[in-house]
């Protein structure tokens, strides 16, 4: 298959996952993730009418990123990579989505950032679901009181939640634990569903799924 057949397959799925959870097919992103791969491959997925794309590392988006952008008009930019207080200035000047918000350091950071730069990317804080050590995000238990710091002190304006379920677990439970930690804290957005997973995570709620090598191939 072609990548235009790959997107257009994985785009019917996603509306199939949608109506058999009695939800609009258009209340779910899908967010093209192209890391790793370079812009030739990109373009046909644009080409086809992608517009919202996700990349794992600040200093690869910047290679191809602002010349693609220049090229298309209405591109939506998610990082959904780990962040690094240093690379903060860069991710905000590029990014319109930063979904890895895990920790006090990097929100003081990104808020300084926005402010500094007068531009306010949508953001998201990464939940451990898992509390896997060596997987970043917050834990469960203390989502409340970091989207209060978020909101409040630092004044970061986060507007949903994201995981990475453990790859040798169904995801189902950890699809319901996002969803309700959500819905306790005012938020409605959702990222969570993968290539192999995206169809579950539809059906817990999710408002946008990650969807890589199904629509690219294997990296």
């Amino acid at each position: 298959m072609t990548i235009e057949e790959r997107l257009a397959d994985v785009r019917a799925r996603v509306k199939k996952a949608a109506q058999e959870a009695d939800r609009e097919p258009d209340s779910v992103q899908l967010v093209a993730v192209s890391k790793t791969f370079d812009a030739d491959h990109i373009r046909p997925t644009i080409a086809a009418g992608q517009r919202i794309f996700g990349e794992n590392r600040v200093q690869e988006a910047q290679s191809k990123w602002p010349a693609l952008k220049q090229e298309t008009t209405g591109i939506q930019l998610h990082l959904i990579g780990p962040l690094q207080s240093n690379k903060a200035a860069d991710a905000v000047a590029l990014f319109d989505v930063i979904e890895t918000v895990d920790r006090e350091k990097i929100a003081r950071a990104l808020a300084d950032e926005a402010k500094r730069q007068g531009r306010m990317p949508r953001f998201y804080v990464q939940v451990n679901t898992g509390l896997e050590p060596q997987k970043a995000g917050i834990a469960p238990d203390d989502v409340a009181a970091f989207l209060t710091l978020c909101r409040g002190e630092i004044g970061l304006a986060v507007e949903g939640l994201m995981c990475i379920p453990p790859a040798d677990e169904y995801p189902g439970p950890h699809f319901a634990l996002l969803a309700r930690l959500a819905a306790e804290n005012g938020l409605d957005k959702l990222s969570m569903g993968m290539s192999g997973d995206f169809e579950t995570a539809i059906g817990f709620g999710a408002t946008s799924v990650r969807v890589g090598s199904a629509i690219f191939g294997t990296r």
